[in-house]
């Protein structure tokens, strides 16, 4: 990771710095710390970045207090947001796409009135950011994991190896290994075969 002392990133056309408990390999790539605006976990590693892992311009890590965020080796984020108040996982090899959201909480209730009284309180609050008001569920992604642009993967979800996630779909419950899936919400399409994931591990 090309990283100076101050833990700023040489080039980088936003002012700010990598947050001390982000965990970096030498051979991960952030393009910029705008990912980091809105990153606040207090956890002794908030965000692990493995070996030659990826994060590109757009992606967005909005990290509560409590949030812990790992992203093996060769994963790699595109114009991501990763919105975490428990664990988000993403195995090697993963490819997530444009637009992509990875929500493990929903930080507002899905009762109108209790999400008035919330948001009434909102403006008053510093930092102004929504308290999650359920036990955030952790979302994990196997390894060599493909999901397409502008997919939302809701809490709770794991998402099996070797699976496809079709673009725009949301995918509110877990997923096989090795199976392509699409849709709103997100269903099985077919079987993927393994035979090439076999031949291609530890490449």
């Amino acid at each position: 990771m090309n990283m100076d002392a101050n833990r700023t990133i040489p080039g980088d056309w936003h002012s700010g710095t990598i947050p001390e408990n982000i965990d970096l390999h030498d051979e991960a790539h952030i393009e910029t710390t705008f990912s980091f605006h809105l990153y606040r976990s207090e956890e002794p590693t908030g965000v692990y970045v493995g070996r030659g892992a990826s994060t590109y311009q757009g992606t967005m890590f909005d990290v509560g207090r409590r949030g812990k965020v790992t992203l093996g080796d060769y994963v790699m984020l595109n114009g991501v947001l990763v919105v975490c108040d428990a664990e988000i996982e993403i195995g090697e090899y993963s490819l997530i796409s444009w637009n992509v959201v990875l929500m493990d909480s929903y930080r507002l209730p899905c009762d109108p009135a209790a999400r008035r009284r919330e948001l009434q309180r909102l403006p008053h609050r510093l930092p102004r950011t929504c308290d999650s008001w359920e036990t955030a569920r952790p979302i994990r992604i196997g390894r060599n994991v493909w999901i397409g642009f502008d997919v939302c993967v809701l809490p709770g979800v794991t998402i099996g190896d070797g699976s496809v996630v079709g673009a725009r779909s949301v995918v509110v419950e877990d997923v096989p290994p090795y199976t392509l899936i699409a849709g709103n919400p997100a269903r099985a399409i077919r079987r993927l075969d393994t035979g090439e994931h076999e031949r291609h591990r530890g490449m």
